[in-house]
């Protein structure tokens, strides 16, 4: 279920404090059981019954761990109603109750690869005690779906009830509901199926129509839904039907409960009959034989977990053979022939405490939340874009806020929405966001952007610091200049520097021109610290320089020395990298590689009409008008004119006798090659004629996979596009289409051969 942070005002210990060793529970021990008991009821019931969760998922498991090792050491604390002794929440009184024909089980959690291989072995020592020749067990193992577990019964073959899990027992009747969900057969294909037959599964919306669904709502200026598995439960717990019709809902079934009649051997060999019947079962799942092989697939669909149809939570291993599971039997909440692994959260509730504005280097004023830091998805975040003023309206957080939190992967994070039921529980009170009517930074009164365009700018581009600051940031990056040593403190340094009071850079048309003489005076507000710990206090410190003694003059750091070479070094870049380093409006680095192979010179693009521009494929008109609008500001041209002086090449040298092989080739680069760079990929598909594509369609000519493809390469494979390795990408570069034919076969047995060895 999902959680919250501490921040939500809980104070219970977590399962990393030493748990007591009394053997007679104390009182402290026992006040401590009792109100984390009463902080699990409500959280539960809030989850399950309200579709509205108080806590994240992380906290909430660490509560109802600590529950678990308190009632470990001190067994007669527990009673009956306990929610370890419990399934799951209690039925809604605004649906009819239903009793399963056979209970629903919850499952073991457990949080780290090392509990998870105890777990195993455990089992396997339980499965080698039941004798009878049950061996060494096989595992089917599959994605744990974010969703709501449902169970619909079928009796001949035609689906009479749907029910929720309820407490395991008593389910709520949501059978007109689900009775709009398209890939739930109301009556079962094929023969052979039980007179009287429960199908467990799970109801998810997939993650791409969960995303659409919830831009929609923004903008009809609605609150975004928090996350898929709430919406899910949500749609399913409307007292209209035609209400949860437009919910983009699905379901995969993943077990049967009570059945007649029906004498398959094996999970696997239950899903695989359920599937001729026409029931949705998911395709993600594989029957192991080790915890090895249980290991790597985890690993697998952990790096991919967010290319995949719906959210995912973790993995669940079950015993694969019936026998054996009816031999291990169950627990009071759990089967003990199945696991879930669940993965690090990546949503977490913590404390907007306040909304700020960053202004971007096109003047884009962005409000972003300044939070208390919390750790999500493997790291500690503090701030979270909100994009602009009407998101901040329609997802309707406040400053004060307990807010969700969520981090994908490498995805930036997001505040998702409030917990609008704890929203009345914070002190101080919370209070509606203020967007500014002057720039944060210069001070210039702020203007909307044009017709069409939601945000709000700062007109003043030329002279507002924090615009400055962002341009030589953005010039210094990877895909620009590529200028290490000017990271993010160093543009402060540069553009917004404590001392002195005029900076060395009050545009970016200098940069080419200061010295290290230029920079020996530059200093920044920096925070004490002692031992390696904040102490409060700032100083001013020298950022380009040493500090100095009377013994040891100041002079340039090595950073600073690096900054300078790397500068001379960023003279000779090619064409593209310089159009990219110049900030113009939607010019990225796809648009500025195609303007450089379709133009050449700086001069001939900034000569170039408006329609030539837009002729240039992967430019447009919106790109095209762009360009031309940057252009006509002389400031800007002041850069591009000091830069030339200064070196900064402005032109690409074309080398005419490049063949042209890949004309009108569409090739898609994924993995790492060991002789060729990602840019320097592009180059040589480019400079022969081709489009160097991000992402791979029915439209893509070749994939060239390299190691740690991922999901390219699974595309590829399912769209049947041809496949090439290293050597094969050669071949097609030197002698085009006709010469890769035998390469794209040798490319595709090699990449079939590194995905089986990396899985």
């Amino acid at each position: 279920m999902s959680t919250a942070s501490g921040t939500a005002g809980n104070t219970i210990a977590s399962t990393q404090d030493s748990p007591e060793q009394d053997a007679v529970p104390s009182g402290s021990v026992r006040e401590e059981y009792e109100n984390l008991a009463d902080l699990v009821r409500k959280y539960r019931f809030a989850y399950y019954q309200e579709d509205e969760p108080l806590v994240s998922d992380a906290e909430f498991d660490t509560l109802f761990r600590r529950l678990e090792e308190i009632e470990a050491l001190h067994p007669e604390l527990v009673s009956n109603d306990s929610p370890t002794q419990e399934v799951g929440g209690e039925v809604s009184a605004a649906f009819a109750a239903v009793e399963h024909l056979q209970r629903m089980y919850s499952l073991e959690d457990v949080f780290s690869l090392e509990e998870l291989e105890a777990w195993i072995t455990k089992a396997e020592a339980s499965v080698a005690k039941i004798g009878n020749g049950a061996g060494q067990p096989a595992w089917l193992t599959e994605l744990k779906i974010d969703g709501l577990a449902v169970s619909l019964l079928y009796r001949d073959g035609k689906l009479v009830r749907a029910a929720t899990r309820g407490d395991g027992t008593t389910g709520e009747d949501i059978t007109h509901n689900v009775l709009t969900i398209k890939e739930i057969p109301q009556e079962l294909t094929g023969t052979g199926f039980p007179p009287e037959m429960e199908v467990r599964g799970e109801v998810f919306i997939p993650s791409k129509a969960f995303a659409e669904f919830n831009e929609a709502l923004i903008e009809a200026g609605k609150a975004p839904l928090a996350n898929p598995r709430n919406a899910a439960a949500g749609s399913l717990r409307q007292k209209d039907p035609a209400e949860t019709a437009k919910r983009p809902l699905k379901m995969f079934v993943h077990g049967i409960g009570a059945r007649e009649g029906l004498e398959t051997r094996s999970q696997s060999e239950t899903y695989a009959v359920m599937q001729q019947w026409g029931l949705p079962v998911s395709p993600y799942f594989e029957v192991l034989g080790s915890l090895q092989e249980i290991l790597a697939f985890i690993k697998r669909y952990g790096d991919k977990r967010h290319s995949l149809m719906h959210e995912i939570d973790g993995i669940v291993v079950k015993v694969d053979d019936l026998a054996t599971q009816r031999a291990l039997g169950y627990t009071t909440r759990v089967p003990r022939w199945a696991v879930a692994y669940k993965y690090p959260p990546e949503e977490v509730h913590t404390k907007l405490l306040d909304i700020a504005v960053n202004v971007g280097r096109t003047g884009r004023v962005t409000p972003f939340g300044v939070m208390e830091p919390v750790k999500v998805a493997g790291s500690t975040v503090g701030m979270a874009t909100l994009h602009n003023q009407d998101v901040v309206k329609a997802k309707g957080v406040k400053i004060g806020d307990i807010v969700v939190l969520r981090k994908a992967g490498d995805v930036i994070p997001e505040i998702v929405g409030p917990v609008l039921a704890l929203r009345d529980q914070q002190d101080p009170p919370v209070r509606d966001f203020v967007m500014p009517t002057e720039c944060p930074s210069c001070g210039t009164p702020l203007a909307p952007g044009k017709e069409g365009d939601v945000d709000i700018r700062c007109p003043n581009a030329r002279s507002c610091p924090a615009q400055l600051r962002e341009r030589v940031f953005h010039l210094a990056g990877r895909g620009a200049f590529d200028i290490e040593a000017l990271g993010w403190e160093a543009a402060i340094a540069l553009t917004q520097p404590a001392e002195p009071e005029v900076p060395p850079l009050t545009t970016e048309a200098a940069l080419f021109d200061i010295t290290p003489e230029d920079l020996a005076n530059v200093r920044i507000r920096r925070e004490k610290r002692s031992k390696g710990v904040a102490t409060g206090e700032f100083e001013l410190v020298p950022y380009f320089y040493s500090k100095g003694t009377a013994k040891s003059p100041s002079k340039p750091t090595a950073t600073t020395v690096k900054l300078f070479q790397e500068l001379e070094k960023a003279k000779a870049q090619p064409l593209w990298r310089l159009l990219v380093a110049l900030s113009i409006r939607h010019v990225g680095p796809r648009a500025s590689r195609a303007l450089a192979q379709a133009f050449g010179t700086m001069d001939a693009i900034r000569n170039a009409s408006e329609e030539d521009l837009a002729h240039v494929d992967g430019v447009g008109p919106t790109i095209a008008a762009a360009l031309k609008e940057w252009f006509a500001e002389d400031w800007h041209l002041e850069i591009i004119d000091h830069w030339a002086a200064a070196g900064v090449r402005m032109e690409d040298e074309r080398d005419e006798s490049t063949p042209r092989t890949l004309e009108g080739l569409t090739i898609v680069v994924t993995g790492s090659l060991p002789n060729f760079s990602r840019d320097e990929a592009k180059e040589a598909i480019l400079v022969r004629g081709g489009k160097a594509a991000g992402s791979v369609s029915k439209n893509t000519s070749y994939v060239v996979a390299g190691e740690n493809a991922g999901t390219k390469l699974d595309k590829a494979e399912q769209l049947g596009v041809p496949v090439l390795d290293e050597d094969g990408f050669r071949e097609l570069l030197a002698n085009g289409p006709a010469a890769a034919a035998d390469a794209a076969d040798a490319g595709e047995a090699a990449a079939s051969q590194t995905k089986q060895e990396a899985e």
